[in-house]
């Protein structure tokens, strides 16, 4: 349970990811995405390669958050589901 007041709406937004084949993979890719501004969390599922995004959409868009997994060296796109 969080507590206290906060001013910004976040939303999740889920990525399928293409291209990383090691659990190292998933360090790489989360602290690459977690370093823009408005990003809250950030956790890739290896197995189902998907990444989640707790992020503030008016600060970061998803076009920024799949080039910052292309800046990892990995491709990504918005899951459809």
């Amino acid at each position: 349970m969080t507590t206290g007041t906060t001013s910004t709406t976040t939303t999740t937004t889920t990525l399928r990811a293409e291209g990383f084949s090691c659990p190292s993979c998933v360090a790489k890719i989360e602290k690459q995405v977690g370093r823009l501004a408005g990003v809250e969390s950030v956790r890739v599922h290896f197995a189902s390669s998907r990444i989640e995004v707790v992020h503030d959409p008016a600060v970061v868009g998803v076009d920024a958050l799949v080039a910052a997994v292309a800046k990892a060296g990995y491709a990504a796109r918005p899951a459809a589901y």
